[in-house]
């Protein structure tokens, strides 16, 4: 049963970072508000959520690896901004989907952080899905959206982000390192947001909480599914936002899916799956 209640947690977590997405969308097609205005009450809600947690667990606020949890949180910082950045530029479809690239780069950078080496069957899948990211961005001497390129780059910095979380894991608890990831995002942002903050309108303001909401409800999620399952199972389920961004772009949006795009989206997926999949073996191990 607990295995079961992990699953769900992850696919509502999974649903709410995709659904935050689309409202953010909402946002940047009927407006000239940055991304950075968006992201920044995400963190700031998630301050004192996390605080409040952190309070109630009992937990002490000194980290004992400060190094690790200060970069956990400045670089999902960045990631998280050039993601909502991407979504301002790109499909809902694309943004995430180039996103959830992230694991495949766990992978590629984890031998410089000591954790683990690159095999041949790994090297395969990390192939696989850089062709299955040259069919989804579809690029051409005279074509290329920016907004993929800012989803990619997106993935490659949760990567080195989640390899950071790794190493904090070691010493610290879930509850630190998710305060200081927030309080952390709420300064750098803060700091990007003031230059150029626009005033929106009830509408959009409407728009922004649940955004920013719906981000944090989808951490809160995560965070409290990882306790029921392994985190290398917990990895593959987490695919999902792939297939739950595709089904908001198309019904939300009317994003269109040609067989191209599928068969990247099915390239990447099957990577990002099995590539987990190679990891939950090597822990039983």
């Amino acid at each position: 049963m607990k295995a079961y209640r992990g699953i769900i947690m992850l696919l509502a977590a999974e649903f709410s970072f995709a659904a935050a997405t689309v409202f953010a969308k909402f946002v940047t097609n009927s407006s000239t508000i940055p991304a950075v205005e968006i992201t920044f009450f995400r963190f700031f809600f998630g301050i004192w959520i996390s605080y409040w947690a952190l309070k109630k667990t009992g937990f002490s606020f000194k980290p004992v690896n400060k190094k690790f949890v200060i970069w956990r949180g400045i670089l999902n910082t960045f990631a998280v901004i050039l993601f909502f950045t991407a979504v301002k530029h790109t499909t809902i479809t694309n943004a995430n989907m180039l996103n959830m690239t992230y694991p495949i780069f766990i992978f590629l950078f984890a031998p410089f952080f000591g954790i683990e080496k690159i095999t041949l069957s790994k090297l395969a899948f990390l192939i696989l899905s850089i062709v299955g990211i040259y069919l989804v961005i579809q690029p051409t001497f005279d074509h290329i959206l920016m907004g993929d390129l800012i989803s990619l780059a997106s993935g490659i910095v949760g990567g080195v982000s989640v390899l950071t979380l790794r190493k904090a894991r070691e010493t610290e608890s879930t509850f630190l390192i998710l305060f200081y990831l927030m309080a952390i995002g709420t300064i750098i942002n803060g700091l990007f947001m003031v230059p150029v903050f626009e005033v929106p309108t009830f509408t959009q303001s409407l728009f922004i909480i649940a955004s920013a909401l719906m981000g944090v409800a989808g951490q809160a999620f995560i965070t409290y599914g990882y306790k029921f399952i392994e985190a290398s199972k917990g990895s593959i389920i987490s695919s999902s936002r792939i297939i739950f961004a595709v089904l908001l772009g198309i019904i939300i949006f009317d994003e269109r899916m040609n067989t191209r795009l599928i068969i990247g989206a099915g390239l990447i997926l099957y990577s990002v799956t099995s590539l987990a999949w190679f990891e939950a073996k090597q822990i039983k191990k």
